[in-house]
């Protein structure tokens, strides 16, 4: 049997960023995975450090905008390496958004709501040193928002966490009275936990039912992305504002074959939870063609997948203002509402544990399975691509 001071569950980068920073503080961790390393939330989302300027379009400050406001200057200095954890090796897309505007006077005005009392405040771009694909529009601005690969930053925290990280087979888990028993590849392994973090996103509500624990604590908001590539397509970061909401949020990899993609979410990723691939498609392609006229859409391949946003349920059904951290008795539930909050999370983790135990060091047997990077949505082996969007797979 093993004894730790904290077993946690989910490799995300809520459950990554937890484990490195109970491991600085000398507690004795390890993580458990079933799947992959990022698999669903952290490896589908877009990667922007938000300083809540998306937030503020309506003129006004939310909890949400206060909270995220102070959490760009935590990511940089990590990602400068003059913070722990050292996330410098991580591949960066871009170290700012753009934000635009559509020939609406709503867009303009949402634009206008965002440059009020915020720490990144929007600055306005010249016509002269706008991106060539946002030359015709209304107005540009750049907002200070880093934008990172998430395969990259979690193979960077992985290799920092390796000796800790244990990939375990779901199916044999058993939680009893604090005991937790699992197998991967028949060997079986036993721990003691002093406490049971589950950082496992949506996986947090079998967790919860596996201890014993309330049902009804967590909510899912369902977005459906779009993807489209190209060999020539801009690298490009940036928000279109329209009114109070995001119209369309574009971020911009690198594939395997040396082809741009682009992570298209926003409203129309809202949008698209009602829609099936066909019709988010051909919907995409209207809005691009709205708010990027700059855009060629010939020679795209385009395909779309679904991902849950796992929080904690909100009396409204809305996206909780700041982290959530639930402590019941041996239990902690935490659910980082948003990637760039990870840090805050990690440090609210740790407030609600005692003081490490003066444990062992933790000994994981060489033969035990360790878990890989889950594969970002576009490089999925048997994701469908159309080249034209209501025919064929490209």
């Amino acid at each position: 049997m093993m004894r730790l001071d904290a077993l946690i569950f989910g490799g995300g980068i809520a459950g990554l960023w937890t484990l490195d920073h109970l491991l600085r503080l000398g507690y004795r961790c390890v993580l458990l995975e079933a799947e992959a390393l990022g698999a669903g939330q952290t490896i589908g989302s877009q990667g922007i450090i938000h300083s809540g300027v998306k937030y503020t379009l309506g003129g006004k400050i939310p909890g949400t905008a206060s909270v995220i406001a102070e959490m760009p200057q935590v990511w940089c200095d990590c990602l400068a390496g003059r913070r722990e954890p050292d996330l410098s090796p991580t591949r960066m897309r871009g170290e700012a958004c753009h934000l635009w505007t559509t020939r609406s006077l709503m867009s303009f005005l949402g634009l206008q709501g965002a440059r009020v009392g915020m720490v990144s405040r929007p600055r306005k771009v010249k016509p002269a040193d706008r991106p060539a694909i946002l030359a015709a529009c209304r107005s540009v601005h750049r907002v200070e928002e880093p934008v990172l690969s998430p395969p990259s930053l979690v193979e960077t925290l992985a290799r920092r966490l390796t000796a800790s990280l244990l990939k375990f087979d779901g199916d044999s888990l058993s939680i009893d009275h604090g005991v937790v028993r699992v197998a991967a590849g028949g060997d079986p392994l036993t721990f003691e936990p002093r406490s049971l973090i589950f950082c496992a996103g949506a996986g947090n509500e079998r967790l919860r039912e596996m201890a014993g624990l309330p049902p009804g604590a967590m909510q899912r908001r369902p977005l459906h992305m779009v993807l489209v590539r190209r060999k020539h397509l801009a690298r490009f970061n940036g928000h279109c504002i329209d009114g109070m909401r995001t119209r369309v949020t574009v971020t911009w990899d690198e594939t395997a074959g040396g082809e741009t993609v682009w992570q298209i979410g926003g409203q129309i990723a809202e949008d698209g939870v009602g829609m099936d691939e066909a019709s988010l498609i051909a919907h995409a392609r209207k809005e691009l063609h709205a708010v990027l006229p700059g855009l060629t859409l010939d020679g795209l391949a385009w395909s779309t997948y679904r991902v849950d946003r796992a929080e904690q349920r909100s009396g409204s059904g809305q996206r909780p203002e700041d982290v959530s951290v639930l402590r019941e008795g041996g239990v902690i539930t935490a659910w980082p509402t948003k990637l760039v909050l990870a840090p805050r999370l990690a440090e609210r983790v740790a407030a609600e544990l005692s003081a490490p135990a003066g444990l062992p060091p933790v000994t994981i047997p060489e033969s035990w399975p360790r878990p890989t990077v889950a594969l970002p949505p576009w490089e999925e082996r048997d994701r469908p691509w159309f080249t034209d969007p209501l025919e064929r797979p490209a």
